[in-house]
């Protein structure tokens, strides 16, 4: 009786200690997926126009393509790598992450500079295929998976940022699997929801009854919600790249301008005593951005007159080689 009393003991201990690792890893996975908000919310944003002109048929199942082709970019390419990195090469995660917010201010930067300039955002993956409506479909998802991907690495950049160092290389792919599935789960459930919504209020509207009403409020909230959601978007990679940027040359040994925004946001929250986290997350997201926005405009002509022109000499050398 005692020994069964004793293996019953040693089993509730197992169970206390697992149950105590699936707290660790939620609440690392939480971590990780909300200091990565800035790439999953212009995912949000950017992945419903890629339904665009398609039936109401067919909008959920691209959505969900999507989702697919992202879950594979997030656990079968980028999580082998950044647990290659993580055993192999710790210090490139740092650099990497620089890289990663170089590119959120470089595009929010451009879509705020296209938006001013009234310019239009040249799109190639949105152009009709020979195939018709279905090479369409094919070609749209690829492009979706395309940005997804660049996304998608940030956000498991981040994610890998955010472990403790000691951890087991089976709790990090834990953890990063977590973030994955939990960042896709939300991010394209969040779209499907979007899509739709216009067909949702369409049909409570031509039901008539109590919920006519709320259905053309729908109908007629959505087109402004977009726009409030590409906004919010372009302004959190902004914000999240800058934030990136700073907190990087200061782990690099630069302390500028982290150490300056820190102080103003520390200024902030003495100045304003009835909410300090408030005024201090405040002026630390406003600096930030500031700092994202200014490196996201001059990455802007580099990205013209540099990189562009070597990608395609490159390609031009390849197709010769060819």
């Amino acid at each position: 009786m005692s020994g069964l009393l004793a293996l019953l003991d040693d089993v509730a201990g197992i169970a206390k200690i697992a149950a105590a690792s699936v707290d660790d890893v939620a609440g690392q996975a939480a971590k990780a997926g909300a200091k990565a908000a800035g790439a999953v919310i212009d995912d949000a944003a950017v992945t419903p126009k890629y339904v665009h002109g398609f039936s109401a048929a067919r909008e959920v199942p691209i959505v969900m393509k999507i989702a697919r082709g992202s879950l594979f970019n997030k656990l079968v390419i980028l999580l082998p790598i950044a647990l290659l990195l993580s055993a192999f090469a710790p210090w490139a995660i740092a650099p990497l992450l620089m890289l990663g917010g170089a590119y959120l201010c470089f595009e929010g930067a451009e879509k705020l500079w296209h938006a001013i300039a009234h310019r239009h955002v040249n799109e190639p993956h949105l152009v009709a295929t020979p195939e018709g409506g279905a090479g369409l479909e094919e070609e749209r998802v690829k492009g979706a998976i395309k940005t997804d991907f660049i996304l998608s690495a940030e956000i498991m950049t981040i994610a890998l940022s955010t472990i403790p160092f000691d951890d087991t290389i089976w709790s990090k792919a834990l953890i990063l699997a977590v973030v994955a599935v939990g960042i896709t789960v939300a991010v394209y459930g969040f779209v499907a929801l979007i899509v739709k919504a216009d067909d949702l209020g369409l049909s409570m509207a031509e039901r008539g009854g109590a919920l006519a009403g709320l259905g053309r409020g729908i109908v007629h909230v959505m087109p402004g919600f977009m726009k409030v959601l590409t906004v919010v978007g372009t302004a959190a990679m902004i914000w999240v790249g800058g934030q990136i940027i700073a907190h990087g040359l200061y782990e690099l040994g630069q302390h500028q301008p982290y150490a300056w925004i820190k102080g103003m946001s520390a200024a902030a929250a003495v100045a304003l005593p009835a909410a300090p986290g408030f005024a201090a997350w405040m002026v630390t997201a406003f600096f930030d951005g500031v700092f994202g926005l200014v490196i996201g405009l001059i990455l802007i002509p580099v990205a013209q007159y540099v990189v562009t022109p070597l990608i395609g000499a490159v390609r031009g050398m390849l197709g010769a080689g060819a």
